[in-house]
């Protein structure tokens, strides 16, 4: 875990040093279809992942795998541009780092979006869903296991208030203000890169989630052991395996993420404005 400390200053020193040791206020996280969100961050500073020391490299489409630093809606956010999944190969460590990256640089606060397959059968694509909870129950993997750091958190941390309830009132005052349908509900962490089969979602259904996706949740671990507070929005980009006859593909993923991309953009600049 010292190993992980040198990294982690080394990746913050870097950026650091690039942005002037700017006070960023918030973290934000652009899941697929949201990207082009930071092309309206003002007096951007950009660095691609690949310069960042000790960072992996992003290989999804849809995803540009950069930081984008600079004012948004009068705040200065740090913006990854497209984040790391389990199923690229990525160690959960390395899925997190980013994550522990923003707490170095003194990052409190987080946004995280994403894609999700809609698993709630009385929802449809394009709906926007704030995440009350999860469920992270098909692997065992857990991104804080080995030796804690106890310079990042506690060995054993509470989740109970993982996604900050205070945060999710300013999520849905921003949504009621804009007059965005916003659904409520549960977040089941899929292993990936494989869709679900129709069994998975029918029992991801009885345990009570409403959207799966391959993202998020080991980020909100890690963040919840730094004491980060966070906010997680869902994009339901398609109905999840065996609610329709029909097969599942990343297409209809990125499609339904650019037409609802101005209301979910419009909803995470207003979050942030009154973060």
């Amino acid at each position: 875990m010292e190993d992980l400390m040198r990294k982690l200053k080394e990746a913050r020193d870097y950026i650091n040093a690039k942005t002037g040791n700017l006070k960023k206020y918030a973290g934000l996280v652009l899941g697929s279809g949201l990207g082009d969100l930071a092309d309206e961050i003002e007096n951007k500073i950009i660095i691609p992942y690949k310069d960042i020391p000790n960072f992996p490299v992003s290989t999804v489409q849809g995803h540009a795998g950069r930081l984008v630093i600079g004012k948004l809606e009068g705040r200065v956010v740090l913006c990854m541009q497209g984040r790391f999944h389990f199923y690229e190969g990525w160690g959960m460590d390395q899925v997190v780092f980013p994550i522990q990256v923003m707490h170095m640089l003194g990052i409190e606060r987080l946004i995280l979006t994403n894609a999700a397959g809609c698993v709630n059968k009385n929802w449809e694509p394009g709906n926007l869903m704030l995440i009350t909870d999860h469920l992270k129950l098909t692997t065992h993997e857990n991104p804080m296991r080995g030796k804690n750091e106890d310079e990042l958190g506690l060995r054993f941390f509470d989740m109970s208030r993982a996604y900050d309830p205070e945060l999710a009132d300013v999520v849905r005052k921003v949504a009621k203000g804009l007059d965005i349908p916003l659904k409520e509900g549960v977040y089941m962490f899929f292993a990936g890169p494989s869709f679900e089969t129709p069994a998975e979602i029918r029992a991801a259904r009885l345990l009570g989630a409403d959207a799966a996706g391959m993202s998020t949740v080991p980020e909100v671990i890690a963040a919840a052991h730094c004491g980060m507070r966070t906010v997680g929005i869902s994009c339901m980009t398609n109905m999840a395996a065996g609610i329709l006859d029909q097969p599942l593909n990343h297409t209809e993923v990125l499609e339904t993420g650019i037409k609802v991309h101005n209301q979910f953009a419009a909803l995470i600049k207003g979050i942030v404005r009154e973060f």
